[in-house]
């Protein structure tokens, strides 16, 4: 290795090992912060604490390993520019490329660690972290009682609506079910309108004391006619105290681990074996469903004991051929047929989107591992040339770049693998879109850097949107392939300009610069009639095409900024849609669909009034072509300009020819 690499391999390592704790600390206190309620209050061993951090440190990787190399690879590249180390490298024919080429051996290197750490660490933790989870929620269930749902503690399950008190002691609104071993079911209630919880450290007996309720229950017989008189109990009750045994529920192996099939316990291997599965139950799930609904039609017993006639002249409805009673009993047979058909292809489909949503998890745990290795490769090549355009190192700007880049990245994620659980989006594009959107800006990024370009080059982007649009500067024409500005108009009093109107030939001004001269003394608030009574002799022609150009270009604008709205409205409809906000996305379509509309009128006027512009401009000109306009209708972000520069320049054509 040579003194070059070894230099700035060693201080990529120094700064990387120096972030990498930093950020793991940051978001190892973050997972305890997250967790706490789930520790606090439950008496664990320090042994314990240990290993809940233990196991959650892996899984905190994927987030804190790539934004690690954002971070390092802006941080040493910025660092290196500032103090004119590449400068330096440059003079003696050392490229960025030939700088990069020791520290890309190393990211390659630890893409490939990455993924196996991914596809073996990472699921190991996942599976001890879930299991210990579990584990530790069994403790001191008193504890696990929260506002607003079930919480099941032994047989019952307890609902409250409020917790109060400085250990949450005091309930509102309780609500209990209690299960009995040899019945299913819920047939045991008990509603109060108050609750306290009462404890002590010396005792495994928990006191529930309920106040002011009602206790229902269902009494069970073996007796058919005793079961349909409904039998049950009922009551009510100023306190009622009830005791719940904590020893056996206390008693509770950390160590045990009986959860092993969720997808972020599996590695490659098994994930592509559950994965075949999936599909496979999947297939069998459809055929079977096909083979129930065929079954039901009794197209292959229709015909049995029955000998079919035909009849060549009858045309009409067949239940013409029964009387009423048939008629009714076929027609409530089909409705009863197609009422259950329905019903099993209702109760199918809810099946079947669950096992979907199964499948799509496994799909974007297998392909996340291979993204993260991928993910550790293309941001290096993003941060390196980053750092070296921005020529700023240390930790205020590079930090706030990596931060801001990181969290794109990382929501870009996040949105697409929700949107992909559901068949939205395809859960494997989903998992690689936000690796696959910064793939080009590394490629962007380097390539600029490698050149000793800027960071960015807006003339290179925007001169070609110019050139499509017919862009130019105000008061400038195209001659002969030449920009010819008439910027100096704004500076001539109106005398001067109805002097170059009249007389641009005498001052050797060529004619084209009539319209600049002649709409320079429009927005002098000059009248048409106070123009011709100085001599300026205009055709009615272009008085004409100059009020129908005008009313074109302001529908044309209308038209562009409710179909700009539209369009907006139409993104956020699909964004709320996708994160699971209703309400938002049904306003945001129907608001959509209006601009759409508005637009939709304003577009056809803008064609009406286009079409009047060019029948009295004056002359023989090419007016609109039909098939391109509806060709625009999608595209009117483009075409607004496109229209509203055609109509100038024929209305320039029309000035140079009418006004003298």
């Amino acid at each position: 290795m040579k003194i070059l690499d070894r230099y700035i391999l060693k201080t990529y390592l120094k700064t990387f090992l120096s972030v990498f704790v930093i950020l793991m600390l940051i978001f190892v206190l973050q997972a305890v912060w997250l967790y706490i309620s789930e520790l606090a209050g439950k008496d664990l061993d320090i042994d314990t604490i240990f290993k809940f951090l233990l196991y959650i440190t892996p899984t905190l990787i994927p987030l804190i390993l790539p934004l690690t190399i954002l971070l390092v690879s802006i941080m040493v590249f910025g660092t290196f520019a500032e103090n004119y180390e590449f400068a330096a490298m440059k003079s003696t024919g050392i490229s960025l490329q030939r700088a990069m080429r020791g520290l890309s051996v190393f990211i390659v290197l630890l893409s490939v660690t990455t993924f196996l750490f991914a596809n073996n660490v990472i699921p190991w933790a996942e599976y001890n972290a879930y299991n210990l989870r579990k584990n530790i929620a069994k403790l001191k269930p008193q504890m696990a009682i929260a506002e607003g749902q079930f919480n099941e503690i032994g047989d019952f399950n307890i609902k409250v609506e409020k917790k109060s008190g400085d250990r949450g002691q005091y309930l509102s609104n309780v609500i209990m079910h209690q299960r009995k071993n040899n019945r299913p079911g819920n047939h045991l209630v008990i509603i109060a309108e108050s609750g306290e919880l009462i404890s002590s450290t010396t005792s495994n007996i928990l006191q529930l004391v309920l106040f002011n309720g009602n206790y229902y229950e269902e009494i069970y017989s073996k007796n058919p006619k005793e079961i349909q008189k409904k039998p049950h109990a009922k009551s009510y009750f100023d306190t009622y105290t009830m005791n719940i045994d904590l020893e056996a529920l206390n008693d509770v192996d950390l160590g045990e681990k009986s959860y092993t099939d969720r997808y972020n316990m599996l590695d490659v291997g098994d994930l592509n074996y559950t994965i075949d599965s999936l599909y496979r139950n999947k297939s069998d799930e459809y055929k079977n469903l096909a083979e129930t609904l065929y079954s039901r039609t009794s197209i292959n017993s229709l015909n049995n004991n029955i000998t079919p006639e035909t009849d060549s002249i009858f045309k009409g409805n067949v239940l013409d051929l029964f009387e009423t009673k048939g008629k009714l009993q076929l027609v409530n047979l089909s409705l009863n047929t197609i009422s259950s058909t329905t019903q099993i292809i209702s109760t199918k489909e809810q099946f079947l989107e669950i096992s979907d949503k199964n499948l799509n998890k496994h799909l974007i745990a297998l392909h996340e591992k291979y993204v993260l290795g991928f993910a550790c490769f293309i941001l290096f090549f993003v941060g390196a040339p980053l750092g070296a355009l921005i020529r700023k190192g240390g930790i205020g700007l590079p930090l706030v770049v990596a931060i801001l880049l990181f969290l794109t990245y990382h929501f870009i994620g996040i949105f697409a693998k929700n949107s992909s659980e559901d068949g939205t989006l395809n859960p494997i594009l989903a998992t690689w879109l936000s690796t696959l959107i910064m793939l080009p800006l590394g490629i962007y990024l380097t390539t600029r850097a490698t050149n000793d370009k800027g960071l960015f080059d807006f003339d290179s982007y925007l001169n070609p949107i110019k050139k499509f649009l017919n862009l130019r500067p105000k008061n400038s024409v195209m001659i002969d392939g030449e920009l010819v500005q008439y910027s100096f108009l704004n500076d001539y009093n109106n005398e001067k300009l109805i002097n170059i109107i009249k007389n641009h030939d005498d001052l050797n001004f060529d004619q084209s610069i009539k319209p600049f001269a002649m709409n320079q003394l429009l927005k002098r608030e000059q009248t048409i009639e106070d123009l011709q009574k100085q001599g300026v002799l205009i055709n009615d022609a272009y008085i004409t095409s100059n009020k129908d150009a005008k009313d074109a270009v302001d529908y044309s604008k209308f038209a562009f900024i409710f179909y700009i709205i539209g369009v907006v409205l139409l993104i956020l409809h699909l964004v709320f849609k996708n994160n699971k906000f209703p309400e938002f996305a049904s306003a945001a379509i129907d608001l959509s669909i209006i601009s759409f509309i508005i637009y939709l009128l304003y577009y056809i006027v803008t064609w009406v009034k286009t079409t009047v512009f060019y029948k009295n401009i004056g002359f023989k000109a090419k007016g609109l072509d039909p098939i391109l306009m509806l060709i625009a209708f999608p595209f009117y972000g483009a075409s607004h300009f496109l229209l509203k520069n055609k109509i100038k320049e024929d209305l320039d054509k029309s000035c140079i020819l009418n006004v003298k």
